[in-house]
């Protein structure tokens, strides 16, 4: 770059320093709207891999002899990963507020379940697998599988949280995405769930039971979670009651669902795969135990923590027991799924 001359006041010419080029980087993008599409778009992909890997680790942890219930793997790791995101909450949204609530809501909200995890303990109380063992050990069974899913899922917040505050030091936020770069990652968010119907309808139809038909339905069981919440936890500081119904009706419907699942009179093939895609897909994403697991931590008193956490425990047990258990021991279903894809 030539420098620019300029006369002193005797007419001798000095070089002055070269003028800069203007490097103000692109400004912040404007706060969104918690319904914005920016926001919803990606919470579709994000609910589609949450799902998936929720299925992964569960279908890992079911082995012969296995001595730990197959669903506490994805619990700890979306609980781990939750914390690991609350404690940068301040840099990712100074980058892009949408990546926060895509990772915490759509992903972490998606691997982590509260609906499958009451029924779990649900059908320790009812002996589903028939064991042989008194009454004294199914209640020791259920409440092993409350107290041990707690306390894993807090033990992996607070070190998700550690975690992050050892690389914060070195977590420089970059400058937020260009309107282009945020153009095309809507585009490839819409594009990822749309693949999801052609996966169900391609893929072989033992996949649709297995995974397929709970990817589809994914995206709205997340995207219920997240309105319930925008709309209903602000309504009472000390209670987030969007998360309690999001989980309150997922239980209820999963119930429902298992209910029709264990029926004794056959059903088809095609509605056992529905069946279980909701189960997996819609109710394990209108569900979370990560959301549940940071919003008691986040609580500001211990009352309040204790009755958030118990009451969406006992209610979701009281549901299981009015719907599912009231049908079970009137004789008319089994203890266990006789809908399975053949």
């Amino acid at each position: 770059m030539d420098s620019e001359k300029a006369s002193d006041a005797n007419g001798n010419s000095q070089e002055t320093v070269p003028s800069p080029k203007d490097t103000t980087p692109e400004p912040a993008p404007p706060p969104l709207h918690p319904l914005s599409g920016s926001i919803i778009v990606l919470l579709m992909p994000f609910s589609v891999f949450g799902v998936l890997a929720r299925l992964g680790l569960t279908a890992l942890g079911e082995y012969s002899g296995q001595s730990i219930f197959p669903l506490i793997y994805s619990q700890a790791v979306g609980c781990l990963i939750m914390g690991f995101c609350l404690a940068l909450k301040e840099p990712f949204s100074r980058y892009y507020p949408p990546a926060y609530t895509a990772i915490t809501t759509g992903f972490c909200g998606s691997l982590t379940t509260f609906s499958g995890w009451e029924l779990d303990i649900f059908k320790s109380w009812v002996n589903s697998g028939s064991a042989s063992r008194s009454g004294v050990s199914d209640a020791v069974d259920g409440i092993c599988k409350t107290a041990f899913t707690i306390s894993v899922c807090i033990a992996s917040l607070f070190y998700g949280m550690h975690l992050a505050h050892l690389v914060s030091p070195y977590f420089h936020a970059a400058p937020p995405p260009s309107k282009l770069t945020r153009r095309a990652a809507s585009v490839l968010s819409v594009c990822v769930y749309a693949a999801t119907i052609p996966a169900y309808l391609l893929l072989p139809d033992t996949y649709r039971h297995q995974a397929t038909a709970a990817m589809l339905f994914s995206f709205p069981g997340t995207l219920t979670r997240y309105i319930l919440s925008t709309y209903l936890n602000p309504v009472i500081a000390s209670f987030p009651l969007g998360t309690f119904a999001a989980n309150t009706a997922g239980t209820a419907l999963l119930a429902a669902f298992h209910v029709l699942q264990s029926t004794t009179n056959p059903i088809s093939a095609e509605a056992c795969t529905i069946l279980q895609g909701l189960s997996d897909g819609y109710c394990g994403c209108l569900t979370t135990i990560s959301t549940l697991t940071a919003e008691v931590e986040t609580l500001k008193t211990p009352g309040h923590k204790y009755r958030y956490g118990l009451i969406t425990w006992v209610t979701g047990q009281l549901i299981l027991l009015c719907i599912f258990g009231s049908v079970l021991w009137s004789g008319d279903i089994s203890k266990n799924q006789t809908c399975l894809y053949e």
